[in-house]
């Protein structure tokens, strides 16, 4: 007994160093599908600014902000990536695609889809995002996760702590959305007002 009982204790020892020797950048199969899915995302994003073809460039956006739905199931996420696909893919794409059809935007190529301001824009775009990975690497250096707890991103975890922690500034965005709404409608009564008069 002695004997099997120390084989069991090395064998669960070298157990627990191999687990310690994988290490934080080791590699597994999710890691992997991330990366992969975020370099299809980074280049469907690149077509969607780079296209001249407007309805090309809405299409691609979809595949962009699906990308993105994935990349967040990858992180267990799922209610973050169900709101991406439910408000971006579903409402904003379509509304976007509405849009282009309402004021009867060209279907080929567009010559104004290109101002000429390229290396502006990117220089622009690499700033932002330069700083942008600052700041958000910067804020979270001393951020640990609890891997023991609730899993991270579940819809439990994300409503208490949106409704905990950020109740005002989302209540704050509710009532700018709708202000917005509401100007929105008054400036188009107005104008359809004048218009009336015109004629």
């Amino acid at each position: 007994m002695t004997g099997t009982a120390a084989l069991a204790a090395q064998a669960h020892g070298t157990h627990t160093l191999a687990a310690q020797a994988q290490g934080f950048l080791s590699t597994s199969g999710v890691e992997i599908a991330f990366l992969l899915v975020g370099l299809v995302t980074l280049g469907a994003a690149l077509v969607t600014v780079t296209t001249k073809q407007l309805v090309h460039a809405a299409l691609w956006l979809v595949v962009t902000l699906g990308g993105l739905a994935v990349e967040y199931l990858l992180l267990t996420a799922e209610f973050i990536a169900w709101v991406q696909v439910l408000i971006y893919v579903g409402s904003v794409v379509v509304l976007l695609l509405f849009g282009l059809m309402l004021t009867k935007a060209p279907i080929g190529r567009s010559p104004d889809a290109d101002s000429g301001n390229r290396y502006p824009a990117l220089g622009v775009a690499g700033a932002a995002a330069v700083a942008l990975v600052w700041v958000v690497a910067d804020a979270f250096r001393t951020t640990w996760i609890d891997l023991d707890g609730a899993p991270q991103g579940t819809t439990k975890v994300s409503g208490e702590f949106l409704f905990r922690n950020w109740v005002l500034p989302f209540e704050a965005l509710s009532v700018l959305l709708l202000a917005a709404l509401v100007g929105a409608v008054v400036l188009s009564r107005r104008k359809n007002a004048q218009a009336g008069e015109k004629r």
